[in-house]
């Protein structure tokens, strides 16, 4: 069962889409908001969670002080997902937290969405391409804040992305089958 770990949501189940989606586990949500935390990131932040399946790690940042949450999810029914378990917790929420769900694909919403942020994750599909990921990176770099942290979940089989000009990587932290690449503007 995929759950808010900690923070005002803490311990709300959420749904999960039925096929498509590769949830992030609960040991390594908690090992990225340890080290979020750690940074003093997530207070007030304006978060962005692409390819968001259900949301969890958006959702997670929230309940954990983050003050605006976007999740991207373009599979319709996956969105819907993302929708009721963001009603879920809003449900819980102290005013003033925001959390939106947007059905467009990733280069899209990144193609028309003007707005910065400061902390954003991603967790596409494993099987996205090399290519199709250094675009939508490529396209991310105008949407940072200055002190912006950008976390990627892959595979541990796959190669290190090809960061853009403008972001840089940070460090690389694997957990079994998954790699985190943590990158922040260059």
């Amino acid at each position: 069962m995929t759950r808010i770990i900690a923070g005002f949501a803490g311990s709300i189940p959420l749904a999960v889409p039925g096929v498509g989606t590769r949830p992030t586990s609960d040991r390594v949500r908690e090992a990225i908001f340890s080290a979020l935390d750690a940074r003093d990131s997530i207070a007030g932040a304006r978060v962005l969670d692409l390819y968001a399946g259900s949301g969890a790690l958006g959702l997670e940042a929230a309940s954990r002080g983050a003050g605006h949450v976007m999740l991207v999810e373009r599979s319709k029914p996956a969105a819907a997902v993302c929708s009721r378990n963001a009603a879920a917790v809003l449900k819980q929420a102290p005013t003033g937290v925001t959390i939106e769900v947007s059905g467009k694909p990733v280069e899209a919403f990144l193609s028309s969405n003007l707005d910065t942020w400061d902390i954003v994750m991603l967790d596409p599909p494993y099987d996205l391409g090399d290519a199709e990921l250094a675009r939508v990176l490529e396209l991310l770099v105008p949407r940072l804040s200055p002190d912006a942290v950008v976390l990627l979940e892959r595979s541990s089989r796959s190669p290190e992305p090809a960061w853009p000009t403008g972001l840089s990587l940070d460090r690389r932290k694997d957990y079994g089958d998954t790699t985190l690449w943590w990158a922040q503007p260059a």
